[in-house]
């Protein structure tokens, strides 16, 4: 796939936020207030994947406990909550002190942070989907047995060549003093399944 670079105007605004306190609670009034959909969260124990669906957060515990852990606060590293319009980042600092900024594609009115943009599709692993409840799926690959829960419903057999899953990305753009372009920013933009017959 070529990289193409394009306009695609966007806002970065800080999200106030002290602690997460009841994590699931905190991701689910975010993505009310700013229409996300995904959720996918690094914990000390694992990875986390979720769904909104009706303002509730389904997430990949309730369906692959052996799997994946709960989404905690006391273990959260970082959650990036999205659709393809936003992503809303929320992080742990080196002081343990939570902070979230909000990536949006901009208004006709606004004054965009980023113009210039190139979206990449990341492929994730696996190859071998069974299915969960929720219409989550347990994605395995390999002979090491890498397993993750996601918020997909994946169905059918598929090789090393043929992963379905990608995660897609938007990389901003600026030029820096000395006229080179470079990525100054990054968001999630979508899970999806291609190449899926």
């Amino acid at each position: 796939m070529k990289r193409e670079i394009k306009q695609r105007p966007a806002v970065v605004e800080p999200v106030a936020v002290d602690s997460p306190g009841d994590a699931k609670s905190w991701v689910e009034k975010q993505a009310a207030k700013h229409g996300l959909k995904w959720l996918l969260a690094h914990a000390d124990d694992g990875v986390i994947w979720g769904r909104v669906d009706n303002g509730q957060l389904i997430t990949s515990d309730s369906v692959a406990p052996e799997v994946s852990p709960p989404l905690r606060a006391e273990t959260l590293q970082q959650a990036r909550l999205f659709a393809e319009h936003a992503e809303l980042l929320l992080w742990r600092d080196g002081d343990n002190r939570w902070h979230a900024r909000l990536i949006r594609d901009a208004a006709v009115e606004e004054t965009p942070t980023f113009t210039d943009a190139i979206d990449e599709a990341q492929i994730l692993w696996g190859t071998d989907p069974q299915p969960l409840g929720d219409d989550f799926t347990l994605m395995s690959d390999g002979a090491q047995g890498l397993r993750h829960a996601v918020p997909l419903k994946v169905e059918g057999k598929f090789d090393e060549t043929s992963r379905p899953l990608r995660l897609w990305v938007r990389h901003y753009l600026k030029d820096d003093d000395n006229g080179f372009t470079r990525i100054v920013a990054s968001r999630l933009l979508d899970l999806r399944l291609e190449g899926v017959k």
